[in-house]
């Protein structure tokens, strides 16, 4: 029972991080990076398909992202696709592959991005949070319901709360990683 209730939270806030994870490839630090197309999806013969699953997508330059497709009719169904999209760069079409040409970030839009990333990270501490009350809970009614001694209940919530801060811990890590990758020039 035990083991389940830590495991579980474990899982959960592995997720939790990795959203995360995927939350920071999306946003653009001025180098090219083909993550921030990952959640753009194109109409792929009338059902909806990532670009990656339609086209190669490659970094030929430090600031370049080149994007192949497979079928060249997908050319205008990409370029649009990127353009409803809120990455806020416009694609340039010669006929045979579009590519994104990422500007360098200002300043100010840098440390923009960097707040961005600060309420990411805050929002991911939220969701471990909401995880060790939720596997709080777990562990209460377990004690009510006589599944658990109370030495049993005081171990667990220790050992989930020194999981809850080791994933706090992680998530800085992270916000900090990504700042000062975004305000590196």
């Amino acid at each position: 029972m035990t083991q389940e209730i830590i495991q579980e939270t474990k899982e959960r806030m592995e997720k939790a991080l990795a959203n995360l994870q995927e939350e920071f490839n999306t946003i653009r630090v001025g180098r090219a990076n083909p993550h921030i197309l990952d959640r753009i999806e194109v109409d792929y013969y009338g059902s909806m398909a990532p670009i990656q699953q339609v086209a190669n997508v490659s970094v030929p330059e430090g600031r370049v992202l080149q994007i192949q497709p497979w079928d060249a009719h997908m050319l205008k169904a990409i370029e649009k696709a990127i353009n409803m999209s809120e990455i806020g760069i416009h694609p340039t079409n010669d006929g045979k592959v579009i590519r994104l040409v990422f500007p360098e970030l200002t300043e100010e839009k840098r440390k923009e991005t960097s707040k961005t990333v600060k309420k990411k990270g805050e929002e991911a501490k939220i969701a471990v949070r909401n995880i060790r009350r939720d596997s709080m809970d777990k562990v209460k009614k377990a004690k009510k319901d006589g599944d658990l001694t109370e030495d049993d209940q005081k171990d667990l919530e220790d050992k989930l709360q020194k999981q809850t801060d080791e994933y706090i811990k992680k998530v800085d890590q992270k916000v900090e990683a990504k700042q000062k990758e975004v305000m590196s020039v």
